[in-house]
């Protein structure tokens, strides 16, 4: 039921081509995403500092979403767990975070960032067009935001990614994958 609420809510979220106001429009659609990746993700206990602590969507660097991320998060639960976003100039302090955005910044902090979360149980998502690939990877897909999903680096990092979730992906790497 939660992936076709998913796939209902997200359906509708398409690209228009040219203007600058095309940026606005892919950044408030990966916001609406962000969120509703939560409920189909599942992190080990030690992800968290206590049983209610809240679920933290960081973004690293550049901050893209304009509010959008704050609107999208306003008064949700998972849970016991609200969500909350960061914002953090450095990647330093998003060991403490469950869900990393990595966004349109220096390509060497993002890649910084990725070695310094690698094994942790942290899901990091990285913007279209980026090198550096992240547990869940944004794309543009005939005007459409699309994402991939390496389900073999959210293993490493200790992290259940939904099986609802992972049909919704445009690719999935599976676990048993190089």
């Amino acid at each position: 039921m939660r992936a076709r609420l998913l796939v209902l809510g997200l359906s509708g979220l398409v690209l228009t081509t040219g203007a600058r106001a095309d940026v606005s429009i892919e950044y408030a659609v990966k916001a609406a995403y962000l969120p509703k990746f939560i409920p189909f993700i599942t992190w080990p206990d030690r992800a968290f500092d206590l049983p209610t602590a809240p679920v933290t969507i960081c973004v690293v660097g550049t901050d893209p979403f304009g509010g959008k991320l704050e609107q999208a998060v306003s008064e949700l639960k998972v849970g016991d767990r609200a969500i909350v976003v960061r914002h953090l100039s450095t990647p330093d302090a998003a060991v403490s975070c469950q869900l990393v955005f990595l966004g349109p910044s220096d390509p060497a902090v993002t890649e910084g960032t990725l070695d310094a979360l690698k094994d942790r149980p942290v899901v990091t998502v990285t913007d279209s067009g980026l090198k550096a690939r992240g547990v869940i990877s944004f794309l543009i897909d005939a005007n459409h935001v699309r994402f991939d999903i390496d389900n073999a680096a959210a293993a490493r990092n200790g992290v259940v990614i939904s099986s609802k979730l992972l049909s919704l992906a445009h690719a999935v790497k599976q676990r048993s994958q190089p």
